[in-house]
């Protein structure tokens, strides 16, 4: 049996990520995040790795950046307002082309807000995030032990397809206990010729660089860069799915919210209701295709969310807007119950019918 160890949802992704192969960590202090931040302080010199708490996020945002221009698994964290101040950042490493792993363990806003759990940053980070024209692939876990998965998968595919990755979580993930397993961790290793790592008089010099102020080749790279984007929406598209085989009312939700769907999903049998949960793991990219399908088959949608109904829209589009998609949240802070989902439910049925 694979050994299982109590850990915290922050923790989890600082230990995966050191397992995943990242060296280098750059990060500023802000809650609900700041245990990932705290554990890399204490392991990353024990293994010979680099912590540094920069003077705020935009100066960490671009340490990753002149790291990952050297090929080297490299990450940060921070809380919605930090990304925010990392925006600038995150399109100049887009428009690099070059792989970093980010986490956004989001709280309440807009502005300061609070530090309770949110997830108010869905449209920040499956948009875009800074300015520009370019994606971020954005995996959202529901778990502790997603938190770690979700992390190794993160710094994969950021290297596969040498772009960012983001953890989209919210406090409460961020901050619960689970029991884990490391033990199916699968890194994967991909070439970077393209790295900044000197040539020894070998090769020609790289050159890793956003500006173009040739409009023509600047186009150019934005149409490549769509191309690749085209490729991790064939090919890197997660979710799941619970009781949807005959479902006529279809729940869609992702992170905690997803957790408490499942129990509301579960009591709605319970009366004979047909409810079915949709999951999205990818939020970007969405998991379009299946939305689509499920149009096919339910009368209506509810999307269950910790924000004003940001998600709905990428509903609302998946399906064509076939059937209706009404929201049920909580917002600043505040987590809908398993009741008041049954009760969005209820009122998916009677608006179906």
């Amino acid at each position: 049996m694979a050994e299982r160890i109590l850990m915290k949802g922050n923790e989890a992704i600082a230990e995966a990520a050191i397992q995943a192969g990242c060296r280098h960590y750059f990060g500023y202090p802000i809650t609900p995040q700041t245990e990932i931040a705290a554990y890399m302080a204490k392991k990353m010199p024990k293994i010979g790795g680099v912590f540094l708490q920069a003077e705020s996020e935009i100066a960490s945002i671009n340490m990753v950046y002149g790291a990952a221009a050297a090929g080297m698994r490299v990450m940060t964290s921070s809380s919605s307002p930090g990304i925010s101040l990392k925006g600038e950042g995150l399109s100049y490493i887009a428009g690099s082309d070059v792989p970093a792993f980010v986490v956004n363990v989001q709280r309440g806003g807009p502005g300061l807000g609070g530090i309770q759990p949110s997830q108010s940053d869905y449209f920040q980070s499956t948009k875009g995030g800074g300015h520009g024209d370019y994606r971020m692939i954005v995996l959202a876990p529901a778990s502790v032990q997603e938190m770690a998965s979700l992390t190794v998968k993160g710094f994969n595919l950021a290297d596969k397809y040498s772009m960012l990755s983001m953890i989209l979580a919210d406090g409460t993930i961020g901050q619960m206990m689970e029991p884990i397993s490391f033990e199916d961790v699968a890194v994967e290793h991909y070439p970077k010729p393209w790295a900044l790592t000197g040539t020894e008089g070998k090769r020609k010099h790289n050159i890793v660089n956003s500006l173009y102020l040739n409009p023509e080749v600047l186009e150019q790279k934005n149409f490549e860069r769509y191309e690749k984007y085209k490729a991790v929406e064939a090919s890197e598209v997660l979710y799941e799915t619970y009781m949807m085989d005959d479902a006529e009312i279809g729940v869609v939700a992702f992170g905690i919210a997803a957790r408490v769907a499942k129990n509301a999903v579960a009591a709605a049998r319970a009366e004979g209701i047909k409810a079915g949960l949709i999951r999205p793991i990818t939020l970007w990219p969405f998991p379009k295709q299946v939305l689509r399908d499920a149009a096919e088959q339910v009368k209506a949608f509810v999307s269950v969310e910790l924000n004003m109904g940001q998600m709905i829209e990428d509903i609302r589009l998946s399906t064509e807007c076939k059937r209706p998609v009404t929201l049920c949240n909580r917002v600043g802070g505040m987590i809908p119950s398993p009741e008041q989902v049954l009760q969005s439910i209820h009122a998916a049925v009677k608006g179906g019918n």
